[in-house]
């Protein structure tokens, strides 16, 4: 992972901390997420966030809330930093966040200008600020798996770009962009090390195959 000279410093990282709460959307360390803001009291964090530190917690909300107006909210998130911010004519701000760490949420606190805050503690996921980690295990096994997911999903993948990314960047991309469900991401965002991660992702590309396999029989 490649840290510009604007990302925090780990020592440097809140104690409170504006979050987004949406189901799906998913940074991680590093990896970029384009947003599409247009909600007032999200506006209004982005300028918040935009006069301190552009630091911003994206969080899903669990799956039995996720419909209710203030829904419950997972304990482990991740924080993006604001890198790219534009303004459009009809009131949006289209923006990107790049991944700086997960953290895992203390207590909710007041909100301020419509938008919720939360207390975060960062200390059990330091080695996101670390370049070295536990590798893939089976990389071959893995990319061979990740191929047959995509085949049987339609996910364009630029491959030759893949086979020369670092293990902890693959995996940590793979974990925001592939079209899993919000319940296998959040398991994915709270596994620690690269190595155990991928060895989860493997496993939930392979039952997602065979489940589309399963259904593509049972269609004939």
């Amino acid at each position: 992972m490649t840290r510009t000279p604007f990302f925090p410093k780990f020592s440097d990282l809140p104690a409170e901390l504006p979050i987004f709460p949406l189901p799906g959307a998913v940074v991680m360390p590093g990896v970029q997420l384009p947003l599409n803001i247009f909600e007032p009291r999200y506006i209004k964090m982005v300028a918040d966030a935009l006069g301190s530190n552009h630091l911003i917690g994206m969080i899903q909300p669990t799956s039995e809330t996720m419909t209710d107006e203030v829904p419950e909210i997972h304990r482990i998130g991740c924080a993006g930093r604001i890198t790219s911010y534009s303004e459009t004519t009809d009131g949006r701000i289209v923006l990107v966040l790049t991944g700086v760490c997960r953290f895992q949420v203390i207590s909710e606190i007041a909100e301020e200008h419509g938008y919720r805050r939360v207390r975060a503690d960062w200390e059990r996921f330091a080695a996101d600020f670390q370049e070295s980690d536990s590798p893939i295990a089976d990389r071959k096994g893995f990319l061979t798996s990740l191929k047959a997911y995509c085949a049987l999903r339609g996910v364009e993948v630029p491959w030759e770009d893949v086979e020369q990314m670092a293990d902890k960047d693959l995996t940590n991309l793979l974990c925001a962009h592939l079209p899993l469900s919000p319940e296998d991401k959040q398991a994915l965002i709270e596994t620690l090390p690269t190595g155990d991660r991928a060895a989860l992702m493997r496993g939930l590309l392979d039952m997602a195959a065979a489940a589309s396999m399963d259904t593509a029989e049972h269609r004939h």
